[in-house]
């Protein structure tokens, strides 16, 4: 998908190491905690390879050869049901307020439902008020708790969408 020099694509093998600098730069831009959040993770430094099962799959944000965003779906670690969560959905500065998002949103969302799930997750920081914006307008809503286990303690945002 292109939208003027914009493409949003699968991720390939030689993006991880563009992706992983992408989303700690924009998670050092937003103060998030570097423990307790997808930071820490060590799927950051291997996307590619984790986003490899059938019910899982990562999109990047290129433009000009740069990756500046990105955003995934896979099952919901530790959980029992037809469930996915929203997955390292960052954006550097330059892609945000471009429409970049729902369209991501958009193409994550239809790969969720292709996927056989049902519900879409996802956790985030009170303090990122514009991706909060983005999912209630697509039809998440606030939960009490979190659900399953990511290991993403410091997130104390929760969200789920019925797709």
């Amino acid at each position: 998908m292109t939208d003027n020099n914009y493409v949003i694509r699968p991720i390939q093998p030689d993006d991880n190491a563009k992706i992983a600098v992408t989303i700690r730069k924009v998670l050092i831009e937003m103060g998030v905690p570097k423990v307790g959040t997808a930071y820490a993770d060590k799927a950051l430094d291997s996307m590619f390879e984790n986003y490899q099962q059938q019910s899982a799959r990562y999109f990047v944000i290129e433009l000009n050869d740069e990756i500046i965003g990105g955003a995934g779906i896979a099952p919901l670690d530790n959980y029992n049901g037809p469930v996915c969560e929203l997955q390292k959905m960052y954006f550097l500065p330059e892609a945000r307020g471009k429409g970049l998002g729902l369209q991501m949103m958009t193409i994550c969302l239809e790969f969720a439902k292709s996927a056989g799930f049902k519900t879409v997750y996802l956790e985030t920081m009170p303090y990122m008020k514009d991706a909060q914006k983005l999912y209630n307008k697509v039809g998440f809503k606030y939960i009490d708790g979190p659900m399953g286990d990511t290991g993403h303690y410091s997130c104390t945002v929760w969200m789920i969408k019925n797709i």
